[in-house]
C-alpha cells in the first residue's frame, strides 16, 4: 500500500486544485478503495484532463471513418500510418501546442514541432517534414506581432537545428485569436512497412529504460493547466508550465532510437509528451495488458529536492520511454553511449497489471495501470445552437454598395491582395529549411508541398511522391461549423490534387472552446460532423489527430478552427505541378463555376469591415470529380499549371500565378454575375490552370468525362493582368500589394 500523505479532508481540495471535478474524485476514491496519494491524485488529474482523455469529445469522434485501402495504423497509437506503394509507409500527425506559445512563444512553438516529430520516430519512422497551422490576433497589436514572431522563430530554429524540412503551412490574422493564438504543428515521416513500432510494454522481467535528456519541473501540468483551462489575467503566472527544449538532443535521439529499432533492441518505445512518463507509461502499460513498477530515484534529475509526482508528471522535453529484454540492456546502453545519450533502468514490466510508483523503498502510488489511460469518464455535453448564427447568415453582402469600375475593382482586388491573410508568407518560410534532406520537390509558395519518396541517406529512391497541405478558414467555421470544416477538408484535397495528389488520408487538430458551454459544444459537434460527411464521400479516412479544447479567453472562444492535414499520393513524383504561369501563349482555363457568393470572403472583411452571410456552399461529389479529374488531367503531361481558387476568389487565384510566374494574362470571365462577385466571390470547387492551346480539346473532353465545366477564360503573356471590363494592373503593382506586407506588418509599418 502507498504511504498515505492527504487526510480525506485535504484530498479532494487538492484534487479540485488539480482540475479534477468531485464526482471525478470520487471516482479515483473508488477504484483505489482509499484515499488517493498526492502522486496518485497528480497523475489521475493529468491522464483524466480533457487534453489526455478526450472525455468530452471520445463520443463525437466515432462519426470519422478510419479505415481504408492505404491505411496501416489507425487512430490510438503515436501517429496514423498509411502504406504509399512499393512497399514504403508514411506515418504522420498534427497536434496543437496553442497555450504554452500563448505564454511563451518561442518554446511553445519549438517544444510544438520537438513534440510531434517525437510521435513520429516513435512509430519507427524517420522525419522527413514537417508543417504548421497557425493562427494570431491582427497584427497591428504589438502582442500579437511578439507572438508572431517568437512562434515563427522557434518553429524554424528547432526544425532547422533538427534537419527536418518545414515544407508548408498557413497563418490567419483574426481579432477572434486575439487572446488565444492556435499553434498546430503537423509532422511526416518515411518507412518500410514492415518496420512499424508500437508503443506496447510486453514481457514481465522486462525492463523499463528512460532515454534521453535529464528531467526537471519545467512542463509540470502542462496537460491540466494549459490545454484543459481557459485563459485569464493570470495567463502570465503559468509560464514555469512551458517546456523548455533542446534540438540538439533530439536529432540524437532520433538517431538513436531509429538505430536500436532497426537492430530489433526494443520490445516498445514510446515518446514522453503531455503528462510525461506517467501518460506513455500507463499508455504502453495498458496497451499491452501489463503492469509497471517505476522507482523515481532512479531517474536522471537536472534540479534538487524533486518529489516523486514531480518526476512522475515533468513534460521536460527530448525524452523516449523503452522497454527492453534484460539480454539486450548492453548493447542498448551501448547504442546510447555511442550517440551521447543517457539510457537508464527506471523499472520493470511486470504481471499484476498495476502502475506503481516507488521512491526508493517507500510505495508513493500504485493503481491499476488501465484505469489511467482507459477509465476517465466519458462526457456527453448539451448542445445548443449560438443565437449569433441567425443574425450572421440572414445577412446578404449584395446590400452594400461595391465597387464596379476598373478602377474601384483594381482597388478592391489590391487591398485583398494585401491583407495579412492573403499576402505572401515568404517573410514566415525563408526562415525555415525546407530543402534539407534533398527530397523536397515542391517547396512553399505554392497550393501543395511534394516530397519525393525514398531514403537518400541509403541511396534508395523512388519514383514515387507524396503531397501535402494544412487548411482551415476559421471565418468559415464561425458562419457555418458545418460547411466551414468541409471547406477545410475539399481545399486540402485541391491544393494536393492541383499538385498532382490523390488525397490518401487526413490527420486534423480541432481547435474549440469550452466544450461545456452548448453553445461551443455544438459548434465541435457540426464541425465533426461536417469533416466526417467530407471524409466519407471523399472514402479519404482520419488516421490521426488531436483535439484542443478550452480556447478562450476572459470568456470569449476563438473562431471554431478544425485543422485539416491531408496527405496524397503521386504514382510518379516528376508528374507533379505548381500554380506559376509558364509559357506566353497558354491557354487559361476555369474548372468549376463561379457563384455571387460572399459571405464570410476576405473582400467583406476587407473592404467592408465585416464578418457576415454565409460561407460558400459545398458540394462534395463535384469536389471530389473535379480533384480526380485534376489527378488524372496533370498525370498525362498536359497541364503546364494549376492553382487552387479559395480565398480572394477568381481574381486573387489569377494574380498569384501571375507573380510566380513573372507573366500576365488576358482573360474575360464573361457571364452576369456582379462584377465584384465575379472577381472576388469565393465559391468552391474551382480551379485555374494553364495547357498549351493545342491541349484544351484534349482538357476539355477530359473534364465532360468527370462532369466539371471546363471554360477558357483567357492567354497568358504580357507584364500585366487585364480582366476584361474588371482589372486592369501592371505585374509591378500586384507584387508591391501581395509581396512586401507581411514583412512591414510585422515591424509595425501600414
Amino acid at each position: 500500500m502507498p504511504i498515505p500523505d492527504l487526510s480525506p479532508e485535504l484530498a479532494p481540495q487538492i484534487a479540485v486544485e488539480l482540475g479534477l471535478k468531485l464526482e471525478e474524485y470520487e471516482k479515483v476514491v473508488e477504484i483505489l478503495g482509499r484515499t488517493p496519494t498526492v502522486t496518485e491524485l497528480y497523475m489521475y488529474s493529468l491522464m483524466w484532463s480533457e487534453h489526455c482523455s478526450y472525455k468530452h469529445s471520445k463520443k463525437a469522434l466515432g462519426m470519422f471513418p478510419t479505415t481504408g485501402e492505404h491505411v496501416l495504423q489507425g487512430p490510438g497509437e503515436n501517429a496514423g500510418v498509411i502504406g504509399v506503394g512499393d512497399g514504403w509507409a508514411v506515418a504522420f500527425k498534427m497536434e496543437s501546442h496553442n497555450h504554452p506559445s500563448a505564454i511563451e512563444p518561442y518554446q511553445g512553438a519549438a517544444t510544438g514541432v520537438g513534440g510531434i516529430i517525437r510521435d513520429i520516430f516513435t512509430m519507427g519512422a524517420r522525419p522527413i517534414a514537417s508543417l504548421n497551422s497557425l493562427r494570431f490576433g491582427t497584427l497591428d497589436n504589438p502582442r500579437q506581432r511578439y507572438l508572431f514572431e517568437g512562434a515563427v522563430a522557434g518553429i524554424g530554429g528547432y526544425g532547422n537545428c533538427l534537419g527536418v524540412p518545414t515544407v508548408g503551412g498557413e497563418v490567419y490574422f483574426e481579432e477572434a485569436y486575439e487572446g488565444n493564438c492556435l499553434i498546430n504543428a503537423m509532422a511526416i515521416g518515411l518507412m518500410r512497412e514492415e518496420d512499424i513500432t508500437r508503443a506496447v510494454a510486453a514481457g514481465p522481467g522486462n525492463l523499463v529504460v528512460l532515454i534521453g535528456s535529464t528531467t526537471g519541473r519545467d512542463g509540470i501540468g502542462g496537460a491540466s493547466t494549459l490545454a484543459s483551462q481557459e485563459f485569464d489575467e493570470k495567463a502570465e503566472d503559468k509560464r514555469p508550465s512551458v517546456q523548455v527544449g533542446d534540438p540538439f538532443e533530439e536529432k540524437l535521439l532520433i538517431e538513436a532510437c531509429l538505430e536500436l529499432l532497426d537492430r530489433k533492441l526494443l520490445v516498445g518505445l514510446g515518446d514522453l509528451g503531455a503528462a510525461g512518463l506517467t501518460s506513455s507509461a500507463s499508455e504502453m502499460a495498458s496497451r499491452g495488458g501489463v503492469g509497471l513498477d517505476i522507482d523515481v530515484t532512479k531517474i536522471p534529475a537536472r534540479e534538487e529536492a524533486m518529489r516523486a509526482f514531480e518526476y512522475m508528471v515533468s513534460e521536460s522535453q527530448e525524452r523516449m520511454l523503452a522497454v527492453v529484454t534484460p539480454e539486450n540492456l548492453e548493447e542498448v546502453h551501448a547504442v546510447c553511449e555511442r550517440w551521447g545519450l543517457r539510457s537508464t533502468v527506471i523499472g520493470e514490466v511486470t504481471d499484476t497489471g498495476r502502475f506503481v510508483v516507488r521512491e526508493g523503498e517507500a510505495v508513493v502510488a500504485d493503481m491499476p495501470a488501465a484505469t489511467l489511460a482507459h477509465d476517465a469518464p466519458v462526457y456527453h455535453p448539451a448542445k445548443e445552437r449560438p443565437a449569433y448564427l441567425d443574425e450572421v447568415q440572414a445577412f446578404d453582402p449584395m446590400t452594400l454598395e461595391h465597387p464596379d469600375t476598373v478602377e474601384g475593382l483594381n482597388n478592391a482586388l489590391l487591398r485583398v491582395l494585401a491583407s495579412p491573410n492573403i499576402c505572401s508568407r515568404r517573410w514566415i518560410w525563408e526562415q525555415y529549411d525546407h530543402q534539407v534532406m534533398l527530397n523536397t520537390v515542391v517547396v512553399p509558395g505554392s497550393d501543395a508541398a511534394v516530397l519525393r519518396i525514398g531514403d537518400t541517406g541509403r541511396g534508395e529512391t523512388t519514383e514515387r511522391g507524396i503531397a501535402v497541405s494544412s487548411d482551415c478558414n476559421g471565418r468559415y467555421c464561425y458562419l457555418d461549423p458545418y460547411a466551414g470544416a468541409q471547406i477545410a477538408f475539399v481545399e486540402a484535397a485541391r491544393n494536393v490534387a492541383c499538385s498532382g495528389g490523390r488525397a490518401a488520408a487526413i490527420t486534423d487538430c480541432l481547435n474549440f472552446g469550452n466544450p461545456e458551454k452548448p453553445e461551443v459544444f455544438w459548434t465541435f459537434y457540426e464541425g465533426v460532423r461536417g469533416l466526417s460527411d467530407a471524409c466519407v464521400a471523399f472514402g479519404v479516412p482520419v488516421i490521426s489527430g488531436n483535439v484542443s479544447f478550452y480556447n478562450e479567453s476572459f470568456g470569449s472562444p476563438i473562431y471554431p478552427t478544425p485543422t485539416v492535414g491531408l496527405v496524397g499520393v503521386l504514382e510518379d513524383v516528376s508528374a507533379h505541378c505548381t500554380m506559376d504561369f509558364k509559357h506566353e501563349g497558354d491557354a487559361i482555363v476555369l474548372l468549376g463555376r463561379t457563384k455571387n457568393e460572399l459571405g464570410g470572403s476576405e473582400y467583406l472583411k476587407v473592404v467592408h469591415g465585416m464578418v457576415a452571410g454565409r460561407p460558400p456552399r459545398v458540394d462534395l461529389v463535384d469536389e471530389r470529380l473535379l480533384s480526380e479529374l485534376l489527378v488524372t488531367a496533370i498525370g498525362s503531361g498536359i497541364v503546364h499549371s494549376a492553382h487552387d481558387c479559395s480565398e480572394g476568389g477568381l481574381g486573387v487565384a489569377l494574380a498569384e500565378s501571375c507573380i510566380a510566374g513573372g507573366l500576365g494574362a488576358t482573360v474575360d470571365l464573361g457571364g452576369t454575375l456582379p462584377p465584384v462577385a465575379a472577381l472576388l466571390s469565393e465559391t468552391q470547387g474551382r480551379v485555374v490552370l494553364t495547357v498549351a492551346p493545342e491541349h484544351y480539346d484534349a482538357l476539355k473532353m477530359l473534364a465532360a468525362t468527370h462532369a466539371t465545366p471546363c471554360t477558357q477564360i483567357g492567354a497568358v503573356g504580357g507584364d500585366r493582368l487585364r480582366i476584361e471590363g474588371l482589372v486592369d494592373l501592371a505585374l509591378d503593382e500586384l507584387r508591391e500589394a501581395f509581396e512586401p506586407t507581411l514583412e512591414r506588418l510585422v515591424h509595425g509599418q501600414t
